[in-house]
Formats: C-alpha cells, structure tokens, sequence
C-alpha cells in the first residue's frame, strides 16, 4: 500500500510527525518514505510493507496528511504503474528532465579511445545543441583480451572536457561497485563540471549484489539495461532491486535479445515494448539502436537500418536514446563499425526530431478520440 501525501509535505513538519507515530504503532506493519523534489514541489510517498490487507482505504486515506491511498497488487512495487496512478512520471538530474513525456539523446563514445576523439565528440554535440552523451571507461567484454576500457584514468579528462562543452550528464556503464566510486572521486577532483548517470550493462542486470550497492547511493541516476537472454519481466525486477534500495531515478534501456532470430543484425530488436513498458511501470524508456544492430548496413531507400530501428523506437514513444558515434569509427577501440560518424550526427538529430514529431502526432490524435 502507498500512501501518496499532499504535495509539498514536508518531513519534519506536525502533520507528518503525527502520521508517522500512528504508522509506528501499526502491528506487523513496516513503512519506507521516499521523496520526489522537483523544481516547484516536493512529491512524498509512504510505503506500507507488511500485512496490509486488512488495511482499510478509507481509514488510511484519511491519515494526517494523506491526499490519496494506492493499494498495490503488482510485483514492481516501487516503480509500477499502479491503479489510478496515473500522475506524469520524471526525476531532474543536473538540469536536465527524465520523465515519459519527453525525449533525451546520448550520442557518442562506446569506448573512450583519446582525449583528442573525446574533444571532438563534445564539440560537436555542442556545436548541435546537445547536452547528454555517453562514454564508456568500463568495458565488460566477451574476450578476456580485448579492450576492457581505460577505466579510471580516463574519468578526469573525460569530465573536463564535458565541463568545458557543456554536456551536463553522461552515460558511464560499471560493472564493480569500486567503479562508482572512482567516479565520485574524479568527479570531486575536476571540480564537478558534469553529472553521470551509471549504466548497468546487459551481463550484469541481474548481478544483483551490484543493483543492491547502486540502489543504495541517490547521488546518481542510472540506466539499466534488459538482460540480453532473459524475460522483460525478469528484467524489470531487476529495476526494482535498484528502487526498493531507495534509488528511483532509474532509466529501462531495450537494448535488443541474442538470438539467431534477429539475423542479419547484432540482436533482435525489441523496441516494440517501449509501451509495454510505460504502461507498466513509471520508469522512463530509453532505446539503443547501436547494440541492436550492430552494423552500418542500409536498406534500398538509403536509409541505414540503425536509423530505421530508431525511429522505430522513437514513434513508440521512447524517451531516451543511446547511440555510437565517433570521429574516426576505424580507429574505435570497440563497435568501430556500427558507429555512426559526426559529419552524421545533424542528420540523425533531423531523421529523431521526424519520428518524434510522428509520435507527438499521433499521441494528440490518440487523445481527441478517447
């Protein structure tokens, strides 16, 4: 059961003293608080654990301060889309705003390589209106001799650059606890000229020992990748291992499955749950066209599939995506072939700004006809 308080409830406030004294002697009843703080209000939310059942909606809904009462039926507690919640879903991070309503683009490096390459990749994204990029210091790969990443080393250049472009929040994928913090402290040392939101990658979304370490820190958001060989269900508790931690701020990327059935690209893509998966839960959806496809290749239309793919995803409503580019995609040290190229990026930002407005479109017809 969640009880949803009136907003800008605060706390440390008489009223909320008093609901919490009478919810510390409810028997076999344990409850959490989480507080959304947005730019104009502050969203709190107290969840109810324990035997709730017999627990009245009236009664509750009529505790000090409470505007609304959700009972919980689903297994995503946290991060479901429950009954009558209908209330647009979004965290802030760094300025910049992640809800289900609108749209973020993190175009760049799979794998940091040179500071030169990085320079130019944050030039021009700048020079695009762009603000999110993503930049891989970690590298898990299926080799134990290839490329793993210049890991930590990488991170104080990487977020100067970010500072001195502008670029206020970069995708970063981890794969250990100690990468966390290693960036804290190479964000500390830079004087924090950006933000990072950490990516859990396809092998680790149910390494559930590191969900439960970055659930535990609210300092950043993070972006979780459906496991490349498992359910969408299984996935999405993934997220809530992250949430019921405490860290909310979660991103769902679709990212493709491995199988044979998705030849000639990479992975079989999986866009098509983009809805699927707002409709059941509050998290934002981000798509990554790169890892899906996998190659440059390019239908009788010119268009190339990875183009196509994302727009797939894009009319469908993602809310995110994360795409390779890179200045010299020969000299990449990983996914050099799949990624797109910066004489590129105008066009894509273009062929996005098309398929989102086709969404947009669509989604006003959708509500004149309810």
């Amino acid at each position: 059961m969640i009880l949803i308080l009136a907003p800008n409830t605060q706390t440390d406030s008489e009223e909320f003293r008093q609901l919490e004294e009478f919810l510390n002697r409810m028997p076999n009843i344990r409850h959490r608080v989480h507080q959304e703080v947005g730019v104009q209000q502050v969203l709190t939310e107290v969840y109810l654990i324990g035997d709730t059942a017999s627990l009245s909606l009236e009664d509750m809904a009529i505790l000090p301060g409470v505007e609304r009462v959700v009972r919980i039926s689903e297994e995503y507690r946290v991060l479901g889309r429950h009954r009558d919640a209908d209330r647009a879903s979004w965290f802030e991070y760094n300025g910049v705003r992640f809800g289900q309503d609108n749209l973020n683009i993190f175009a760049g490096l799979c794998a940091v390589n040179t500071p030169e390459h990085v320079e130019l990749m944050m030039k021009a994204l700048q020079e695009n209106g762009q603000v999110c990029t993503r930049m891989g210091a970690y590298k898990p790969r299926t080799s134990p001799y290839s490329f793993q990443g210049h890991g930590k080393d990488c991170l104080p250049y990487v977020f100067e650059l970010a500072g001195k472009y502008g670029i206020k929040v970069i995708a970063m994928e981890i794969t250990h606890e100690t990468h966390v913090e290693e960036i804290r402290a190479a964000l500390e040392q830079t004087g924090n000229p950006t933000g990072v939101m950490l990516q859990i990658g396809t092998r680790n979304t149910q390494n559930f020992e590191l969900l439960k370490y970055v659930g535990r820190q609210r300092e950043f958001p993070v972006l979780l990748k459906r496991g490349f060989g498992i359910t969408l269900e299984e996935s999405l508790n993934a997220a809530e291992y992250l949430a019921s931690e405490g860290n909310r701020n979660v991103v769902f990327g679709l990212r493709g499955m491995k199988t044979n059935m998705g030849d000639p690209h990479r992975n079989f893509v999986d866009f098509a749950h983009v809805p699927v998966v707002k409709r059941l839960t509050r998290m934002p959806v981000c798509i990554d066209p790169s890892h899906s496809v996998g190659t440059r290749d390019s239908a009788p239309d010119g268009i190339l599939d990875v183009l196509h793919v994302t727009a797939q995803g894009v009319i469908s409503g993602a809310n995110m995506i994360l795409i390779d580019f890179h200045p010299e995609p020969a000299k990449a040290l990983v996914d050099g072939p799949q990624a797109l190229t910066l004489d590129e990026l105008p066009y894509f930002l273009e062929d996005v700004a098309i398929a989102r407005e086709a969404y947009e479109k669509r989604q006003a017809l959708a509500q004149r006809n309810r």
